[in-house]
């Protein structure tokens, strides 16, 4: 291997990745793919919602495979808003996602990473594990190869790096220093055993049939991020995740915020019995457009969470990473045609990039999170303000309703948070609507001893 060219290298044998692979080696490009993990998903950790349709742009109807990897076929997604002791709740569900739509499915990263990898060698990539690459290698300027931890040194007319968020050769090619704080997630999971049957009823699920759970609200203790909820053949997968930076100002440790997760009245019922299968502790790209670094430079492509593509609001990053590692691919073989690996060239990959969902989608949402940490209110007093509102809302005890409601409204216009919301961006006609959606628009109100 150490003596052989390939016309490119791809670091990191997750979504971005393999897809880039695969459609490298299709072409009949000479492809390499380097994973420094014992096998592809080794040190994934991710929750896991796989969207279809990125996928089967790549492979076509991978549902229908035999072997495939999926766990649940998404057909309902929830939102929940929770207070200490209840939850707002709101969601979809659509038999369209059943029957010929099929929009997500659950997975286990382990087990789907290693079975997209064998994709890549069946298209006729080359796929190393164990490697873990340390340098970039240059020629006049030009990156031309990588060198790993052993001192191999690996030639290609193109790399491409999609080697996770603390991307080293973004670094070595001095595309992107360290993220801040500010700029990364810090994300804690646990999978939980519990038996198919347990599952499908406690969540009213038909067969094979799942659903994703977000949680918004007291969990999060005022800093800014979720938890969620998936469920899988025969396990649950269960965690939450804040900026790091909040995590450093309020120094409350993430396991914390898990087993608080846990033991939420509401939660707590859906894991009951279950059994503790494996814990884990992972970063996740945050900052997004904004801090997204320059994706190329002479020989060299960036994608996936090495590049901040993640849309946290949607709850969107393997997606991403599959239509990125598609487009570093084609802008390979358009560059092997015409024989030229420039910046200039290469920059095709961006341009593909903005022709697709992934450049539009994290430039919309460049700056929610910036708004969101500006009204610490949407963390710290809204949550409870609402539940407490639906509860009183729903509440029967004799109270005329017009009595009732006008103690509501009462309420509300008391709260310092809500009129600083009033006073903040939000103009006074979208605080009104956002309180009438709270009190009015709750789809589901559960509360324990309400």
């Amino acid at each position: 291997m150490a003596d052989e060219k390939f016309d490119c290298i791809i670091v990191g044998a997750g979504p971005a990745g393999t897809s880039a692979a695969i459609t490298c080696a299709r072409a009949g490009l000479s492809t390499l793919l380097l994973e420094r993990g014992e096998y592809p998903g080794a040190k994934n950790v991710q929750g896991a919602i796989l969207y279809s349709k990125m996928l089967a742009d790549i492979l076509g109807e991978f549902w229908n495979e035999p072997d495939s990897p999926i766990e649940r076929l998404i057909t309902e997604q929830k939102m929940m808003l929770l207070s200490k002791d209840s939850a707002l709740f709101g969601g979809f569900k659509s038999d369209r996602w059943r029957k010929d739509q099929q929009n997500c499915y659950s997975i286990i990263r382990v087990a789907f990473d290693r079975w997209y990898a064998k994709k890549a060698e069946a298209a006729g990539a080359e796929l190393y594990t164990g490697v873990t690459v340390s340098d970039l290698i240059r020629k006049n300027g030009k990156i031309c190869g990588v060198r790993t931890s052993e001192n191999d040194e690996l030639a290609a007319d193109v790399v491409i790096a999609c080697d996770g968020v603390n991307s080293i050769l973004a670094q070595k090619a001095g595309l992107i220093d360290e993220w801040r704080s500010d700029e990364v997630a810090l994300a804690v999971k646990e999978v939980l055993a519990l038996p198919k049957e347990k599952i499908e009823d406690r969540f009213n699920l038909e067969k094979n049939e799942g659903t994703t759970i977000e949680m918004f609200g007291q969990i999060t203790q005022g800093m800014l991020g979720y938890g969620f909820l998936y469920t899988n053949k025969e396990s649950l997968s269960i965690g939450i995740g804040c900026k790091v930076s909040h995590f450093q100002k309020t120094g409350i440790p993430p396991y914390d915020l898990l087993e608080q997760l846990k033991a939420h009245p509401i939660v707590r019922k859906w894991i009951d019995g279950s059994k503790s299968l494996e814990y884990s502790a992972h970063l996740i790209p945050e900052g997004g457009y904004k801090s997204m670094p320059p994706l190329y430079t002479d020989g060299f492509l960036v994608g996936g969470d090495a590049a901040q593509m993640v849309n946290p609001s949607h709850r969107e990053g393997s997606n991403f990473a599959m239509t990125a590692g598609k487009a570093a691919g084609e802008t390979v073989i358009a560059a092997k045609k015409e024989g030229n690996y420039s910046a200039k060239f290469l920059s095709l990959y961006q341009k593909k990039l903005k022709e697709t969902y992934v450049l539009p989608d994290l430039f919309d949402h460049k700056d929610l999170e910036e708004k969101i940490e500006s009204r610490p209110e949407l963390l710290n007093v809204l949550p409870d303000l609402l539940c407490q509102t639906a509860f009183d809302y729903f509440q029967v005890d004799g109270r005329p309703k017009r009595d009732l409601q006008s103690a509501i409204i009462k309420r509300i216009f008391r709260n310092k948070g809500v009129r600083h919301l009033i006073k903040s961006e939000l103009n006074i006609q979208n605080a009104l609507l956002l309180l009438k959606q709270g009190i009015k628009g709750a789809l589901k109100y559960k509360s324990l001893g309400g």
